[in-house]
């Protein structure tokens, strides 16, 4: 799963421009603007976070922003799987943006443990 960081880069920022393209096909109302609204928020932060990241001042705040990533696109499957649930869409036209949200976790959840390995290791 290793990919250089301007390509996750560039995959964070699609994710979150499908996900704004994917919300703006949905009918409006009440519960729809609500779950909009926090999908976007947070899917929007995925690469916005990253790209921070790649900024970092020290291990440690990579780390941090790192994790961030990691929520953030754990949260945007909740959202996607609430919207689901409620049949404010089908599971079946959020498969492929549902899987992305997930390997992007794992993208995180993966960088985070080498950045605290190589942490740890460097600080002996």
């Amino acid at each position: 799963m290793s990919m250089e960081k301007s390509d996750l880069q560039k995959r964070t920022k699609e994710f979150a421009v499908r996900v704004i393209r994917m919300v703006d096909s949905l009918p409006r109302h009440r519960t729809a603007d609500v779950l909009d609204r926090q999908l976007i928020r947070c899917a929007t932060s995925v690469g916005a976070n990253y790209r921070s990241a790649k900024r970092a001042k020290s291990p440690a705040d990579f780390i941090a922003k790192m994790s961030i990533v990691e929520e953030e696109a754990d949260e945007s499957c909740y959202w996607m799987e609430l919207m689901t649930d409620i049949s404010l869409i089908k599971k079946e036209s959020l498969k492929d943006l549902m899987t992305e949200s997930n390997e992007l976790v794992a993208i995180a959840v993966s960088s985070v443990k080498t950045a605290r390995s190589r942490h740890a290791t460097a600080a002996r």
